[in-house]
């Protein structure tokens, strides 16, 4: 009987070792150093062309930075949201949380070409839009990391997907914390993830239901600072298109800092999403708020690691996608 008893336990060992192996290796399909030896330059060509975006466009760091969360909630990091509309392809750019909404699609299309001519049809978008949103934090005052690479392209979109999985800024923390659990972050990645709502602009038809009339009460959200509420009104009338902007950071528009966190104390959070992190009642959400509001420093480093963790998310690798050579469509089309 031993010796089958240890050729069993021999054979489920190696079972288990190999479980992990996939597992680790799934994880390290992705790496800092993929485009040394093809396109070492990749990462200051990306940021140099940031850097003479934000010249004419200070608004511009978020939109890049808003434009990866949004792809890789839907199908993971795969470039997805960049395609247009064709005969085969329903555009995310048309899903509800894009539409009239999703900017910056062309400084991509100026990095793709500017990648094109020093190593042509090696860099994907998908890693184009990692590199460009930790280039747009850094260089509007936040954290840098080192941003895992290896990503490929998607052959299609999902706009049905955009419709369902990206979080809004009407839903329910309760809501908004399942669309995270269901792409395998936190509590901490989201809370961390939201303070990027330290710089960037929303348009007042994502929160004028707050000003007015909130959940049909006919009423102002209760949660509102009085003389926010009152500024807000000035920007977002009542009658007016709901395509006016205002700061998603009241203080400093535009710096990556901390003070969203302080703003959501005082009830200054612009969004709905925004608010709920700090006043929804017994939410653990609300003790990450008050830590990162005294802490840059511990809100940096979280960010920092919450974008890699969300630049994680079902990325295609080996001969799995393509490389677009222009972002916008799939090769061949």
């Amino acid at each position: 009987m031993l010796p089958s008893n240890i050729a069993n336990y021999a054979s489920f060992f190696l079972l288990i070792i190999s479980i992990i192996l996939l597992i680790v290796g799934s994880k390290a399909q992705l790496n800092s150093t993929f485009y040394d030896n093809t396109c070492p330059n990749a990462s200051s060509i990306v940021r140099g062309v940031i850097q003479q975006a934000l010249q004419s466009d200070v608004r511009i760091g978020a939109s890049l930075i808003r434009l990866h969360f949004h792809d890789c909630f839907v199908n993971g990091c795969d470039g997805s949201i960049l395609l247009d509309n064709s005969a085969n392809i329903q555009s995310e750019k048309d899903g509800a949380p894009n539409t009239n909404s999703t900017r910056g699609f062309n400084v991509v299309d100026n990095i793709k070409t500017a990648l094109e001519n020093s190593c042509p049809g090696i860099v994907s978008c998908a890693d184009i839009l990692a590199l460009a949103a930790e280039a747009s934090v850094s260089l509007q005052g936040g954290p840098s990391w080192t941003v895992l690479l290896g990503r490929r392209d998607s052959l299609t979109a999902n706009q049905t997907g955009a419709n369902s999985s990206i979080p809004t800024p009407f839903e329910s923390l309760t809501n908004i914390t399942a669309k995270f659990t269901a792409v395998g972050l936190n509590t901490n990645d989201l809370v961390a993830l939201s303070g990027a709502h330290t710089f960037g602009r929303a348009q007042c038809r994502l929160f004028s239901s707050r000003l007015y009339n909130f959940s049909g009460t006919g009423n102002p959200d209760p949660t509102l600072n009085s003389s926010y509420l009152t500024t807000l009104q000035q920007i977002c009338p009542q009658s007016g298109s709901g395509f006016n902007v205002a700061n998603l950071d009241p203080t400093t528009p535009d710096t990556f800092d901390n003070n969203y966190f302080t703003n959501l104390q005082n009830n200054r959070g612009l969004l709905q999403s925004d608010q709920e992190l700090f006043s929804t009642s017994g939410a653990p959400t609300i003790s990450i708020v008050n830590t990162f509001s005294s802490n840059q420093t511990a809100f940096f480093q979280s960010f920092a690691q919450s974008m890699i963790n969300m630049g994680n998310i079902s990325p295609l690798t080996g001969s799995n996608g393509e490389i677009r050579s222009d972002c916008k469509k799939v090769n061949g089309s």
